[in-house]
C-alpha cells in the first residue's frame, strides 16, 4: 500500500485569500494592466476547431478495435476533449463573448461540451466562481477534498487509485458538498449532450462514442495534463495555496498553468496572462512555481509530505463567504466576480474605487470588441 500520509489534517489559515490585494496592489502599480481586459475573440474560434476535429476523428475511430480505440482516446482524444474543458473554464468567466453577452456565452459553453460526453459546462460555472469568490472556505469551495477521501486514500497506492478516479470525485463532490436544484439551463445542457450522445451511437456505434467519454475520464485523471487539478492549489510550500506552471501544456491547455496570474485577474483571457506577468514581474517571478506536471503528479503520489489533505481552508465565518449565495435562474448574485451594477467584487464584497474604474474600463472595453 505504500508509504502513510504524515497529514491528518488540512492546513487551516485565518487571513484572506492572497489575490484580493495583490489585484489591488498590481492595479497600483501597472495601471496599464487593464488594457488586458475583456474577452478573447480567438476563443470561440477555438472550440469550433476543437469540436470539429473530434467529430471528425469519430470517422477514423468507426473503423478501430477497442484497444486502438482506447490508446487513441487517451493520447489524443481525451487530451483534446480535456483542452475544451478548459475552454468551458475560460467561458465560465464570460471570456468568450464578454460578460455583456451571457446567453451566447453559456450556448458556446454546451457547444464545447459535446464532445466531452458528460453534461458538465453550466454547472461547472456555477461551482467554478464560487471557488474564486470563496478560495479555501471549506463546504463552499468545492475543489477541496472532502475529509472522507483524505482518510480513504492515504496510502501512495490510496493516492494513485484517487488520481485515476479524480473525475468521479470532482463531478459528484460539488453535489455531496454543496447541493442545489438543477436550473433550466443545466436540464437544457443534460438534453442537448444526451441528444448528441445518442446521435454518436446512431450515426456510428457504440464504440465511438465510448472513445470520446473514456477519452474524457482518462484525460482528467492519471494524464499529463491533469497535472494541473493538483498543481494549482494543493500545498507543496508550507503556507503557498495558488501555483503557476509555466510549460508548454499550457499551450494545450488555455494558459490555465498562470495559475496565481488567472485568479488575481479572472477576467484577463488565458491567452493574455503571460503579457500580465510580463507586466508585473516583481509580484510573478518570486512566488514559488511548479516546472512540470508529470512531476507534480509523480510527487503527489510519492512523496507522504503530500496528500488530499495538503490544501490550505479558512473558517467559514471569515469575511462575506459565511452565506451561501442566493441565485436567480441558476446565475449567482455575484457572478463572474462582478456585482450588479458592474463593479468587480472581491470575496463577495465590493472592493476599492481602484476596482471599481477597473471595471468601468472593462464595460468600455468590451463594449468597443462588439
Amino acid at each position: 500500500m505504500g508509504q502513510h500520509v504524515s497529514r491528518t489534517d488540512f492546513e487551516h489559515t485565518y487571513t484572506e485569500e492572497p489575490h484580493a490585494s495583490r489585484r489591488k496592489d498590481i492595479l497600483k502599480k501597472h495601471p496599464e494592466v487593464k488594457s488586458l481586459f475583456g474577452p478573447d475573440p480567438w476563443l470561440a474560434v477555438w472550440v469550433l476547431l476543437l469540436v470539429v476535429f473530434q467529430v471528425a476523428s469519430l470517422f477514423v475511430v468507426y473503423h478501430l478495435h477497442w484497444l486502438q480505440t482506447i490508446v487513441l482516446a487517451y493520447c489524443i482524444g481525451g487530451t483534446l476533449n480535456h483542452s475544451l474543458t478548459l475552454a468551458i473554464h475560460e467561458i465560465a468567466h464570460s471570456l468568450a463573448f464578454g460578460y455583456n453577452h451571457p446567453m451566447a456565452n453559456r450556448m458556446l459553453g454546451i457547444f464545447a461540451n459535446l464532445p466531452i460526453a458528460l453534461p458538465m459546462s453550466i454547472t461547472f460555472k456555477f461551482y467554478h466562481l464560487e471557488h474564486h469568490k470563496y478560495q479555501g472556505l471549506k463546504d463552499i469551495d468545492t475543489d477541496i477534498p472532502t475529509k472522507l477521501e483524505a482518510q480513504l486514500f492515504c496510502t501512495t497506492f490510496g493516492k494513485l487509485i484517487w488520481m485515476i478516479l479524480q473525475p468521479v470525485f470532482y463531478c459528484f463532490r460539488p453535489m455531496v458538498v454543496r447541493p442545489r436544484l438543477f436550473t433550466l439551463m443545466e436540464l437544457t445542457n443534460i438534453i442537448i449532450q444526451l441528444a448528441f450522445n445518442a446521435a454518436v451511437i446512431y450515426y456510428f456505434n457504440f464504440r465511438t462514442f465510448m472513445y470520446l467519454a473514456i477519452g474524457t475520464l482518462l484525460s482528467l485523471g492519471l494524464h499529463p495534463v491533469a497535472g494541473h487539478f493538483i498543481a494549482e492549489h494543493y500545498m507543496f510550500n508550507k503556507g503557498q495555496e495558488t501555483y503557476s506552471y509555466y510549460g508548454p501544456l499550457n499551450m494545450l491547455c488555455f494558459n490555465v498553468g498562470y495559475h496565481n496570474e488567472h485568479h488575481d485577474f479572472p477576467f484577463i483571457p488565458g491567452s493574455r496572462l503571460p503579457k500580465l506577468r510580463a507586466m508585473a514581474p516583481e509580484f510573478y517571478d518570486s512566488l514559488p512555481h511548479h516546472e512540470s506536471w508529470v512531476k507534480v503528479i509523480y510527487d503527489f503520489i510519492m512523496d507522504p509530505a503530500i496528500g488530499p489533505y495538503a490544501r490550505m481552508v479558512r473558517n467559514k465565518n471569515l469575511g462575506a463567504a459565511a452565506q451561501p449565495e442566493k441565485t436567480v435562474n441558476g446565475v449567482s448574485n455575484g457572478a463572474d466576480l462582478h456585482g450588479a451594477d458592474g463593479t468587480i467584487l472581491s470575496n463577495g464584497r465590493s472592493s476599492n474605487t481602484s476596482n471599481e474604474s477597473c471595471a468601468a474600463h472593462h464595460r468600455a472595453t468590451s463594449a468597443q470588441s462588439h
